[in-house]
Formats: structure tokens, C-alpha cells, sequence
């Protein structure tokens, strides 16, 4: 096998150990690229509106350059984009809800939330890795590197600091947000 395959393997089995039931899942992503998973045992997601992303990397619209800004940005964690949605999901230890309570109530009113326990999140196939205009397709804008990596909550709040930053700049200027 290829060592990227034994990486992928790896971070599938790793993801739908969340789950008790693992067949439907691999079925699910087999038949529609996409399954649901439980959040808040093994990770947690911090759901980032595109804009904000928009506003950090300097991008347009779903690309691989804003992948790779991402990428740099949160030195490589885990990030799933829903361009239907128009949002991205940075992938977080399982404890952030708790332990950013009142700076997520702060974030809401740009749009960004943390979510964890008695929440499900669309992930999709580890193999997915890339956007399709086509479909339009929840794809891993920035794939996992290995199962058990996750975003860097600090790195996080940084790239949500400046996108707040960058967004209250352009209303301040009369640009559109």
C-alpha cells in the first residue's frame, strides 16, 4: 500500500471510531461521498462562514489557494469546506466548546460557532480533497495528516481575530461584508 493510502486508511477508521456502527457510514460515503458523525468525543468543529475565511486568505470562493492559505494558517490541521453551505469547519479537540464558551458567544455575530456534544457534522471522504464545481461537494480543504490531528484552537481564534479584523475594516470603509 501507499504510505498516503495507509495515512487515509488510518484517518477513516479514526474518524468513524466515533461511531458504533461504522457500516452504514462506509456505505454512505461510498454511495454519496459524505456521512454524519458525532461530535464532542473524539473532536469537535469551529464552523466558519466562508466570508470570514474570504477575508483572511484573500480568496473569492472555494479554491486551492485558499486550501493551501488554511493549510499555513492552521499549520496543517483539518478543515472541511461545504461550499453549497458556504461555510468551513476546523476540526478541534473535543473539549473547545467547553473551554471557549464565552468567546464563542462573542464570534456569533460574525457567524462562527463551536460545535460539540449532540452535534452531527457532514464529513466527508478522506479521499475528497479537493473542490468540484460541479457538485459543489463538501470536500477536505485541508485534509487530515494523520487520524488524531486537529486544529490548534490558539491557531483558530488567530485566523477568527483576523477575519473579524478584516471584515470590520471593509464595513468601516463602506465595503460590503
Amino acid at each position: 500500500m501507499h504510505p498516503a493510502a495507509d495515512l487515509q486508511l488510518a484517518a477513516s477508521h479514526w474518524l468513524l471510531s466515533t461511531l458504533r456502527h461504522r457500516d452504514r457510514a462506509r456505505m454512505e460515503w461510498q454511495e454519496h461521498g459524505i456521512t454524519m458523525l458525532p461530535l464532542g468525543t473524539l473532536f469537535s468543529a469551529v464552523r466558519l462562514p466562508q466570508r470570514l475565511v474570504l477575508a483572511v486568505t484573500g480568496g473569492t470562493g472555494p479554491s486551492a489557494e485558499v486550501d493551501a492559505v488554511l493549510d499555513e494558517v492552521l499549520g496543517g490541521g483539518p478543515v472541511i469546506c461545504d461550499p453549497h453551505g458556504h461555510r468551513y469547519y476546523a476540526l478541534v479537540p473535543a473539549s473547545t466548546p467547553t473551554t471557549w464558551r464565552q468567546a464563542v458567544d462573542d464570534w456569533r455575530v460574525v457567524g462562527v460557532d463551536c460545535l460539540g456534544r449532540d452535534t452531527y457534522l457532514g464529513v466527508p471522504r478522506v479521499d475528497l480533497t479537493t473542490f468540484d464545481r460541479r457538485t459543489y461537494a463538501s470536500y477536505w480543504a485541508v485534509p487530515m495528516s494523520s487520524m488524531a490531528t486537529l486544529c490548534a484552537p490558539l491557531a483558530v481564534a488567530r485566523l477568527i481575530a483576523a477575519g473579524q479584523h478584516q471584515l470590520t475594516e471593509r464595513a468601516d470603509q463602506g465595503g460590503s461584508t
